[in-house]
């Protein structure tokens, strides 16, 4: 290739680790017979000799605003195929069947139901039942509410959810974590034991009308805010103050203090050593080293399953049979009391529709309902990845609001997936969503004939069973992950388990909220701005601290953003890029003799944009501009075309200078030096000649 002096344009080499020669690489543009064009520091290959400039970045022209916020509307409300099949048919009759199977998927999968699903389903429902009865009641117990509320919460919602949810393997019903919020936040509203029964029940339809609000919504996003890392460490914190509450049955503790911290307790549980009871304790620590065992072999060996499932079950009924026969409730051993026969109770009389109680409810109801939300979401998840088959999120959102109003109803209190018993049923070989069916008439029979047996339950052995539960709340195996990945996730973490045990459940999980959203916040303010650098012998360009034998252009600098670029850090950005012009960051753009002409700012990862940042861009080619610095676009989207063209930055800027991708827009810019170059040259030659 000639210069325009006669010479011969070579590439030389420089202040690049090549990983062919392991010598430092520079591509720049020599004159060997003119040394005044040194200056020049973009190459001319004979690739990009070869190269025509026949792409062009395509500007799609604007769209009618109404159409658009009404398709984003539109996409908000309604699944992107909910409703598709309904075009396709003109019978009113099809269409209502289409209806009926969307709201109520049973409708879907009963006609296929075969009769050797049933053996399966009816052994995983029994398994779960058994260990239902004794879990319902001491999470009712655990939420400050009567035992047989735990039973009755194990009967209704379960067939709700049979018919709406699309979910196999969830097994529903009353779980710790849920349980323990409650209390924790109707203790602080309810003066006597029926207000907070009250409560309770407002709560839990408030709380269904939310979540199926949610799913009807299609706003399930808002539950991102509770992150993998905000749960990890909620749940574990959760499960360390359940544990240490349980003093209090494994005890024999009559008057214990409603706090949920841990100080609270642990002070209560001094201040009334005076309680305690020797007989209550042997009966709590047998059972819980029971339980534990029988956790212990169903983990080692899984095809024993069976035997963490009937562990809580055959606790209750062994400790019964024992108390009642020593009649050890005359030494001092709390005993559960009667518990009424019969099924649930109506109870839309104790709902507050108006009034201050029923503005308390609903904000109990919200913070309880995404929690319980949340579980359920993430367990069903879990258990269909598994299985390999997808869950409907907006239906299973719908069907589990509308078995917590269903229960509100009928004397339950808020019921959401269960993580224990649906690991249980999914190890018991559940196939459908019969196994909650099944489990609800167990519960159904239980609630008839069976409830005048579980009186003599001791306390201590429902200490003993939530203890035993709770344990694998704590995922230690998670934290270690987290802790791995991102130290600040781990901070959440901490946050959240710190807060939930030194100050209250409610408290400790609106820090984890509150650090997840500085998170959040940061990485919004402040993206990442890469500087690309040329990876030797190839067309591509790849973050320069990535791949550090990439080489630097000189000359050109090309600056990668990887984020959205929008009113709260289109300053950051450019600040960042004006310092990167001037060569603060970079080593090889500090001398004199290498001066920058070209920024060319690769635009892939940008996904929108606002007009602070349309601004952010005029004000950065104006900056550019007087620095005799020439600005280059390459691939950019659809959307920030749209709206750099309407804001009118590419009329000001050129449509030549956009690019549909870093390799023609280094080409662009070595053209331009080039024929500058020679612009200069001839210029010389004229003027000598004159």
């Amino acid at each position: 290739m000639s210069s325009p002096g006669g010479g011969d344009l070579i590439l030389k080499v420089g202040n690049c680790k090549s990983s062919e020669n392991g010598h430092d690489n520079k591509y720049i543009i020599q004159d060997q017979e003119s040394p005044s064009t040194n200056g020049c520091t973009l190459t001319k290959s004979k690739t990009e000799e070869n190269l025509t400039y026949l792409h062009t970045v395509g500007i799609p022209s604007p769209k009618n605003v109404f159409r658009t916020l009404s398709n984003k509307i539109r996409g908000s409300l309604c699944s992107p195929d909910s409703f598709s099949d309904f075009k396709d048919h003109n019978s009113n009759r099809r269409k209502i069947l289409l209806w009926l199977q969307y709201t109520f998927p049973i409708f879907e999968w009963a006609p296929k139901y075969k009769i050797t699903l049933f053996k399966a389903d009816v052994i995983a429902g029994l398994t779960i039942a058994s260990l239902a009865i004794p879990q319902g009641i001491s999470y009712a117990k655990l939420a400050g509410l009567p035992p047989i509320l735990g039973l009755y919460s194990s009967f209704v919602p379960p067939l709700i959810y049979a018919a709406m949810g699309t979910s196999k393997d969830l097994a529903v019903g009353t779980v710790s974590v849920v349980s323990l919020l409650l209390r924790s936040l109707l203790s602080k509203e309810a003066s006597n034991p029926l207000l907070h029964l009250q409560l309770a029940i407002t709560a839990t339809f408030f709380a269904g009308i939310f979540q199926a609000s949610l799913g009807f919504f299609r706003l399930g996003v808002l539950l991102d805010f509770l992150s993998h890392e905000t749960i990890v460490g909620f749940m574990a914190g959760a499960a360390i103050m359940i544990s240490l509450q349980q003093l209090k049955g494994l005890l024999g503790i009559q008057h214990f203090t409603t706090k949920t911290n841990l100080f609270s307790v642990l002070y209560s549980v001094k201040e009334a050593r005076h309680e305690w009871n020797w007989h209550t304790a042997v009966i709590g620590a047998c059972f819980l080293a029971w339980l534990l065992a029988a956790r212990h072999i169903s983990r080692r060996k899984k095809e024993l399953y069976w035997v963490a499932a009937l562990a809580p079950l055959s606790s209750v009924v062994i400790a019964t049979l024992s108390v009642y026969l020593t009649r050890a409730d005359k030494h001092g051993v709390s005993i559960v009391g009667h518990l009424h026969k019969g099924l649930n109770p109506p109870s839309t009389d104790m709902i507050f529709l108006h009034g201050h109680y029923a503005l308390k409810s609903m904000k109990i109801g919200m913070m309880t309902g995404v929690i319980a939300l949340t579980e359920a979401m993430a367990v069903g998840k879990t258990f269909a990845s598994l299985k390999e088959y997808q869950i409907d999120a907006n239906r299973e959102m719908i069907a589990i609001g509308m078995m917590n109003i269903s229960g509100a109803c009928t004397s339950c209190y808020i019921t959401t997936g269960s993580l224990s018993r649906s690991a249980i049923s999914y190890n018991a070989g559940c196939r459908t969503a019969v196994a909650n069916v099944v489990m609800a008439v167990v519960m159904a029979l239980t609630l008839l004939f069976l409830t005048p047996l579980f009186e003599y339950t001791p306390a201590a052995v429902l200490s003993a069973v939530l203890i035993s539960a709770v344990i694998n709340l704590i995922d230690f195996h998670a934290m270690r992950v987290i802790w791995k990945v991102d130290k600040l996730d781990f901070l959440s973490v901490m946050g959240a388990l710190i807060g939930v045990v030194i100050i209250s459940v409610e408290v400790g999980l609106l820090i984890s909220i509150a650090i997840a959203l500085m998170k959040i916040l940061v990485h919004v303010t402040r993206p990442r701005i890469s500087v690309l650098g040329n990876i030797p012998g190839t067309s591509i360009y790849r973050n320069v601290k990535q791949y550090p034998e990439a080489c630097l252009l000189q000359g050109a600098l090309i600056i990668r953003i990887d984020a959205a670029i929008y009113f709260s850090n289109s300053n950051y950005i450019l600040g960042r890029i004006t310092k990167l012009a001037s060569g603060e960051d970079i080593q090889t753009l500090k001398t004199a003799e290498q001066r920058l002409r070209f920024i060319i700012l690769e635009l892939s990862p940008v996904t929108g944009i606002d007009s602070t940042g349309v601004l952010m861009f005029q004000d950065l080619h104006r900056s550019m501009k007087s620095r005799n610095i020439q600005l280059a676009l390459a691939n950019p989207g659809r959307v920030i075309i749209q709206k750099l063209e309407a804001g009118g930055f590419m009329e000001s800027l050129g449509r030549e200078w956009l690019f549909i991708n870093v390799g023609e827009a280094i080409a662009k810019c070595s053209q331009s030096t080039y024929q500058a170059l020679s612009d200069h040259h001839n210029s010389s030659q004229i003027n000598n000649t004159n």
